[in-house]
């Protein structure tokens, strides 16, 4: 399956020479060696407006992308768990504020980093147990190994837990060594992003009695139609994966990084509802059509319109923005006038991160420079795959808006 343009621009809105200016742009980023390619789909009232590729899927076999090109889509993995997870919640198999230790009794006497140092630090109890929505929203105090901003991530890096987890270990395993980790600051008190989703991943196994394969497969993929996603590329498909490249120290040319990128083509013993999903174009445009449709598509409703609408309001406390919680580290979204809904990122004001957008636009990114948002005031969604790592490298996420928005002009 592909993802195609289905309608003339200017009948939706777009000019077609603004648009135009998207493939331009982004070629250079090809053409001086960057990027090694990439494909953007726009969309504005459930029709596409704009699809394009460019460069090569794998710069040394020569290989171009294509429209049913493979991408290690990393973080964009986590709206997919958290529409799983609140699939379970309209059942009422949970609420958000139960504590998690309900499932997950590992995380019932958790501990909250104070002071000292990697080698010595001083923790306090958990004043606050960590909820459900606790790690919907990246307020549970959970980190990541590899951010190496913290004390914390020390610890998880200490534990074996980097950008990956220690070979051979599965969720459950994982899931038991950061419940003995400090946390980062008491839960519901700060933002950090960390390894909540997975662990809401890990939540979602329990409650379903289901592996998190099986539980997406079952009630998201399979009646979506999402044909192309998955948790590795096997031999028959491997062919339209992707190559993961970084950025060179020398000249910031994309240099191919086989470590890796060979990840993506075995099967994982972490099932990662925070990272561990591959796609294509076309299936992850389709799931953001079900998130903009009010959670319906083909007539296949996975949640309600208000629970939609509810995951993609401002859940921090008191209705703050991410710079009001001075959150520590990476993450893939700006701070500066942006909440944090059941999953999203949420727009509040546009202004302080001096990028176009809309109020109430939610969205995520991936760690190889991909990404998506949702427009729901304009209608409009857009998709971006690349594969360089780390995603922060270059300004794509609001060079693309820019392109966008100026070229809506209805």
């Amino acid at each position: 399956m592909i993802v195609e343009r289905t309608i003339d621009p200017d009948q939706v809105g777009f000019d077609p020479h603004r648009l135009a200016r998207i493939d331009r742009h982004f070629a250079r980023y090809v053409t001086d060696g960057r990027l090694a390619g990439w494909q953007i789909v726009v969309t504005r009232g459930g029709e596409v407006a704009h699809a394009s590729c460019h460069g090569m899927r794998d710069v040394e076999a020569g290989a171009a992308v294509e429209p049913d090109t493979l991408w290690r889509i990393y973080s964009m993995t986590k709206p997919v768990t958290s529409v799983a997870a609140m699939m379970l919640w309209e059942e009422g198999r949970f609420q958000l504020t139960d504590p998690i230790s309900r499932w997950l009794p590992e995380f019932a006497d958790v501990r909250v980093y104070d002071k000292g140092s990697l080698l010595k630090p001083y923790t306090v109890p958990a004043v606050e147990p960590i909820r459900v929505w606790h790690l919907l929203t990246h307020t549970a105090g959970l980190t990541y190994g590899f951010l190496q901003n913290s004390v914390v991530d020390g610890l998880y890096r200490a534990a074996g837990h980097d950008l990956y987890p220690p070979a051979g270990i599965d969720l459950a395993a994982a899931c038991e060594t950061w419940a003995r980790l400090p946390l980062l600051f008491q839960p519901g008190t700060g933002w950090g992003y960390g390894v909540a989703t997975d662990v809401l991943g890990r939540l979602v196994e329990v409650v379903s009695g289901q592996s998190l394969d099986d539980f997406f497969a079952d009630r998201i993929l399979g009646p979506l139609g999402l044909t192309d996603t998955r948790w590795w590329v096997d031999e028959a498909d491997v062919h339209r994966l992707a190559a993961l490249y970084v950025p060179s120290p020398a000249d910031g040319r994309a240099v191919r990084h086989d470590g890796l990128g060979a990840l993506g083509r075995t099967p994982p013993s972490l099932l990662s509802g925070g990272g561990g999903l591959v796609s294509s174009a076309a299936d992850y445009h389709r799931f953001t059509q079900l998130l903009l449709r009010g959670g319906e598509l083909d007539g296949v409703r996975l949640l309600g319109p208000r629970t939609v609408r509810f995951m993609t309001r401002n859940h921090l406390p008191g209705g703050n923005d991410l710079a009001s919680f001075d959150p520590a580290g990476f993450a893939e979204t700006t701070f500066e006038g942006v909440g944090f809904g059941l999953g999203f990122a949420v727009v509040q004001d546009p202004v302080p991160s001096r990028v176009p957008s809309s109020v109430g636009e939610y969205y995520w990114g991936g760690a190889a420079s991909t990404a998506f948002w949702i427009d729901p005031q304009e209608d409009v969604t857009a998709l971006l795959f690349t594969q360089l790592l780390p995603s922060s490298t270059h300004p794509l996420r609001p060079q693309l808006r820019q392109l966008v928005y100026s070229a809506l002009v209805d």
